[in-house]
C-alpha cells in the first residue's frame, strides 16, 4: 500500500515493533516505518476499543498515539525512530487501568 521514497543506500537502524524486530532509514517517523511494515494500527479508542491510525499523519490530530520506549501516549507522526526503540500500539480503553510506570 505504501512505497518508500527513501534512497536504498540511506543509513538504517533497527527497532521493535509490536514484538517485531524492522529496519527503518535514520529519520522515518515512526508512523511510516509501521505502515510500511503493515502495522498501522497505533491505538485502540478509549470508550470502541475502535482500530485508530493517522488521520493528519502531521500532529493534528492525535490519532496516532503509541506507546515508545514505556512511554504512552507518543504521537507516531512526529517520532523518528531511533536505534533500539521499541513501539508498541497503545491499548487503552475504559477496560485499562492507569500504570504509575511512568510517573
Amino acid at each position: 500500500m505504501f512505497q518508500s521514497l527513501r534512497n536504498p543506500n540511506d543509513e538504517r537502524v533497527q527497532l521493535t515493533v509490536n514484538g517485531e524486530l524492522i529496519e527503518a532509514f535514520v529519520g522515518q517517523s515512526v508512523w511510516s516505518v509501521m505502515a510500511l511494515n503493515d502495522q498501522s494500527i497505533t491505538r485502540r479508542a478509549a470508550l470502541s476499543a475502535e482500530a485508530r491510525s493517522a488521520y493528519c499523519a502531521m500532529g493534528v490530530c492525535f490519532e496516532c498515539m503509541v506507546e515508545i520506549d514505556g512511554f504512552p501516549n507518543q504521537q507516531a507522526c512526529l517520532r523518528r525512530v531511533s536505534k533500539g526503540m521499541v513501539v508498541t500500539t497503545q491499548d487503552i480503553t475504559e477496560m485499562t487501568e492507569a500504570s504509575d510506570a511512568c510517573v
